[in-house]
């Protein structure tokens, strides 16, 4: 965009011809409000630094960037999950198959308690 400094108004015939090369409404409001003495164009550097950003353009990156490591961790935690149900199934399933063992021990020995009992009780009568 071009701009010559007639079309703002004559500030003396040494700035007729030049032309200030505005970006933006904020350059040119910069160059507006400046003095005529201390007007100058912006160096290259400035404006091409300042070019890629803009107000909440580095605020929208970070919060993308949250964004992505909170799904991340969310994911992660997640599959942790599924793990350890997975884990938590088969204990459950190795618990539950030593109990029914155990349990069947448990009926043998108690078969084996009455038999030692009757033959102890059949001894004592025996005995009398």
């Amino acid at each position: 965009m071009s701009h010559s400094s007639q079309g703002a108004g004559s500030h003396g015939t040494h700035e007729e011809g030049k032309l200030y090369v505005v970006d933006s409404i904020n350059d040119l409001n910069k160059l507006n409000l400046c003095p005529t003495e201390s007007q100058h164009l912006f160096s290259l550097e400035e404006k091409t630094a300042n070019a890629g950003t803009t107000p909440g353009n580095g605020s929208r990156g970070l919060f993308f960037v949250g964004l992505l490591l909170v799904l991340m961790v969310s994911l992660a935690l997640v599959f942790f999950a599924i793990f350890l149900i997975i884990q938590t199934g088969s204990k459950m399933e190795d618990v539950s198959r030593r109990l029914t063992a155990e349990g069947k021990d448990i009926d043998d020995l108690k078969k084996i308690n009455s038999m030692i009992v009757k033959r102890l009780s059949q001894l004592d009568s025996g005995q009398d």
